[in-house]
């Protein structure tokens, strides 16, 4: 049995992303962590009860982002997981967006099924020049006993280019051969934005064992095709009232984009 079968119940799951609102020290932050914490709530009991398959904590709205997180910001982030521990009732991941080493210290807090980062490469974007610290990460993950954490890796980041162009097969297979990932997120440009199907399958195609997942730009009418082509996906935007990026989960959305789900995973069981 595969790890994604093991874990999720589903050899092709859906990840949903639980996005968290600003943090204390964030620039959006607008004072009142209980009412972070209610969100966080609300998003949560949405997800479920729409029923997707995990669930994976992020703090997406602490833009911009940081390289080394404040420790506050963590803090927020381990407060609120903790805050809802009770009521999760699916595997759940967390992601301290672009800092691999705060993410690992979050999952040994929070007793995390899986993380998702960006562990690998050197980007220029926006924000400056971003480098990773992948053999830092795996050892600070060896040293906390988290041998069981199952680690998604993002081959491309969302809106950074990578500084050192290579074709996506070659960096697939070194990182591959190097950090032995869980699996690999392929993006589009930015949040929401879709991925090439024909990118996800030329991927797969170099990337042996490995899972691929589309991380970005998936919804109610592509994602049988994204299935399709891909191992899993993670979804965020799509599951946001009228789907915009802002806005809390609606569970309408979630159970429409789950009905197309178990469309296709009952075509997947009548095949020979």
């Amino acid at each position: 049995m595969n790890w994604r079968k093991e874990m999720f119940g589903q050899e092709k799951p859906v990840i949903a992303l639980l996005h968290i609102k600003a943090l204390p020290a964030d620039p959006l932050y607008e004072g009142d962590m209980e009412a972070v914490a209610e969100q966080a709530g609300h998003d949560l009991r949405a997800l479920q009860d729409g029923g997707v398959d995990g669930i994976l904590f992020s703090n997406e709205f602490s833009m911009p982002y940081q390289q080394k997180t404040d420790i506050v910001t963590v803090s927020a982030m381990a407060y609120i997981i903790g805050k809802l521990k009770r009521e999760i009732k699916l595997p759940f991941g967390v992601d301290v967006i672009t800092d691999g080493a705060s993410t690992i210290d979050l999952a040994a807090a929070t007793g995390a099924n899986f993380v998702r980062g960006i562990f690998t490469g050197a980007y220029v974007g926006d924000c400056g020049i971003f480098n990773t610290y992948v053999a830092e990460v795996l050892r600070r993950k060896k040293a906390l006993g988290l041998d069981k954490l199952k680690m998604l890796y993002f081959l491309n980041c969302e809106s950074d280019a990578y500084m050192a162009p290579r074709e996506w097969e070659h960096v697939a297979k070194s990182v591959i051969f190097n950090c032995a990932p869980d699996a690999l997120c392929i993006s589009g440009p930015g949040a929401g934005q879709t991925v090439s199907s024909q990118w996800i399958q030329k991927i797969k195609a170099c990337a042996g064992k490995t899972p691929i997942f589309a991380n970005t730009g998936c919804n109610a009418s592509n994602i049988m095709e994204k299935l399709e082509a891909a191992d899993g996906c993670c979804v965020g935007t799509t599951f946001k009232k009228d789907g915009v990026f802002a806005n809390p989960v609606d569970k309408d959305r979630v159970l429409e984009f789950m009905e197309q789900v178990h469309k296709y995973r009952e075509k997947e069981s009548r095949r020979p």
